[in-house]
């Protein structure tokens, strides 16, 4: 018994020794960013945005690698069945919290099978519809959805997706039978709504305000506490009927469970510098996105709040996994 209790004390010995010495080699060769959302989406893009500093911080290359499919399932499983080594990495959303109880067979558990790394941003979201729509208000709009029962269709880039329970939300306060049409991600989503194939979608102010401004589509109203910076005429939703209603995006970077404790606290001090740096700051909320800085253990207590909470927005709302 002394023998191997002696091993296992030598064990953990070299393992806190050897941890400070892996977060100085970290990364000595490229690291992969895993997305399983479609390309042109918010994930995408902040993924990139935060790879390239991370390369120009780090020295090596951050590979951004789109998975989408299956409400973000694909790519999530890729990275959970990844080596815990610091070389995967997973661009995740709020629709992984949702997935925890929309989903319910999935092939992973998210504060089982990841360990949080840090958030990125959150955004708002905003309700459009096609200009084919006679409705120019949120009031109009659910007298046309009301009187018209299971004629209106809205997009979103996929079940369990901020963009899919936002909708569920709207229908349940609003009482409103609309059909939901998931999409693989949300750029295939946003263009038929632009081109009118759907009617509407709830999307990230940071991707459809460019569409609203040129008058492709017109908000209807926006999803956070107040008005959005870029957007400042739309009302929000609870300013334009609906007391009570809220909901953001947000973005954060997980890597597989056993991932070395000095290699998240690397890359969680390396991610806080980028998100708290004043230039990214104004240049993220211009394009109608907020920064996020937490330490891991922080990040791993939000992303568990979260869970709680959209668990109830799903049960109260009724959502299905389509």
């Amino acid at each position: 018994m002394k023998f191997f209790s002696r091993l296992l004390f030598v064990g953990l010995a070299a393992t806190f020794a050897i941890s400070p010495a892996l977060a100085q080699t970290y990364p000595s060769h490229p690291v992969r960013i895993v997305v399983p959302f479609a390309a042109g989406g918010p994930a995408d893009i902040y993924a990139r945005y935060i790879g390239q500093r991370l390369q120009d911080a780090l020295g090596q290359p951050f590979i951004v690698d789109d998975h989408p499919g299956a409400g973000s399932v694909i790519g999530t499983d890729i990275v959970a069945k990844a080596p815990a080594d610091g070389y995967t990495l997973l661009m995740m959303s709020n629709t992984h919290t949702v997935n925890e109880s929309l989903l319910l067979h999935k092939p992973f558990n998210l504060l089982r099978d990841f360990v949080s790394v840090a958030p990125v941003n959150y955004s708002d979201l905003v309700l459009v519809v096609h200009p084919s729509v006679p409705a120019n208000s949120l009031k109009e709009l659910i007298d046309l959805a009301k009187s018209r029962p299971g004629k209106l269709n809205y997009a979103s880039s996929g079940p369990g997706t901020p963009y899919h329970l936002a909708g569920e939300l709207f229908k349940t306060m609003a009482g409103l039978d609309i059909v939901h049409v998931p999409y693989k991600g949300s750029s295939g989503a946003r263009t038929d709504v632009i081109g009118g194939q759907v009617q509407m979608m709830f999307d990230a102010v940071t991707t459809m305000a460019p569409q609203v401004l040129s008058g492709k589509v017109r908000a209807i109203g926006t999803t956070g506490k107040s008005r959005s910076a870029v957007l400042p005429e739309v009302p929000t939703m609870a300013e334009a009927g609906l007391p009570g209603y809220e909901t953001t995006i947000w973005l954060g970077i997980m890597a597989p469970a056993g991932t070395p404790t000095a290699v998240v606290e690397k890359l969680n001090a390396e991610i806080n510098k980028i998100v708290r740096n004043p230039e990214v700051k104004a240049e993220w909320s211009k394009q109608g996105a907020e920064s996020m800085s937490m330490t891991a253990e922080e990040f791993v207590q939000f992303v568990r709040e979260d869970i709680a909470k959209w668990a109830k927005v799903v049960q109260v709302s009724g959502a299905k996994a389509d």
